[in-house]
């Protein structure tokens, strides 16, 4: 099992440097071969569920489920890639493929090198598993919305310069990405909330210890405050540009602190599980 997940993981990383090469080269102007969307959509479909595999698996130990920095981030990058796909079908997602792509490569690459150390989490617990999917599915949706927001920065700036780059080009209208950013947020910021209330109100039933304020507490405490007032001021105060973008990036950053970085110092720095 061990060696067809490593041959599998192999794969993909070639298969995702590929596709990276496929769209950076038309953002470039220089393309290798010209694009499908739809054949590129059907090639990402199969990449994906063989992703799911090799992401997945490695995450069980028995009856317990064991994230390790490499495997989270992986997990996080995958579900954004889940996102992007179904996404697809309804909304105009171009400029993403351009992180998406080099991200999955990355990470799946992280996964292997840096498995890390878990004493897991039991699988027979529901009400964790639940939580778990929650927050890891408004990591990825938050990180899609700072993608978003990145793309928004390069086509106003590109815009004000009135540089017509083939990235530009292909690029949806800057008010279809702020749309499209804000909707994101919206939904990301529904689940952290259910994760954070969850996180605290039931920690004995999720965790089997009472809630502690930690330093991953308080930085998801603050992502949540900062996109929460991100939204009052969109409604209220019709906040956009480049305000709503530097209020995203923050917010994730917060976030990513909370989560990412708090694994990175137990696992990597301090070496503890």
């Amino acid at each position: 099992m061990t060696s067809l997940l490593l041959a599998l993981s192999l794969l993909l990383i070639v298969a995702y440097g590929a596709f990276s090469w496929h769209f950076f080269s038309h953002w470039r102007g220089v393309p290798s071969w010209p694009r499908d969307p739809r054949m590129e959509h059907s090639l990402l479909g199969i990449l994906l569920t063989v992703q799911a595999f090799c992401v997945l698996v490695p995450l069980v130990h028995g009856q317990l489920v064991a994230l390790g920095v490499g495997h989270a981030v992986a997990l996080v990058a995958w579900l954004m890639l889940v996102i992007y796909w179904t996404g697809s079908f309804f909304y105009r997602l171009e400029g993403l493929q351009l992180f998406l792509m080099p991200l999955a490569l990355v990470t799946l690459a992280l996964a292997l090198l840096l498995p890390g150390s878990h004493p897991g989490y039991a699988l027979t617990n529901p009400a964790f598993m639940l939580h778990l999917f929650v927050s890891m599915l408004a990591y990825s949706l938050f990180a899609i919305s700072a993608l978003l927001a990145v793309l928004m920065l390069a086509l106003e700036r590109a815009l004000h310069r009135k540089r017509w780059t083939p990235l530009v080009k292909t690029l949806p209208p800057l008010l279809t990405l702020e749309k499209l950013m804000f909707r994101v947020i919206g939904w990301g910021f529904v689940l952290l909330s259910l994760t954070l209330v969850s996180g605290v109100l039931f920690s004995e039933q999720l965790f089997g210890k009472p809630a502690t304020f930690t330093h991953k507490t308080l930085f998801g405490l603050i992502s949540w405050l900062l996109f929460g007032t991100l939204l009052y001021g969109r409604s209220r105060h019709g906040w956009r540009g480049k305000l709503a973008i530097r209020w995203t990036l923050t917010g994730f950053v917060a976030l990513m602190l909370a989560y990412v970085g708090s694994k990175v110092v137990l696992e990597l720095i301090l070496q503890r599980a």
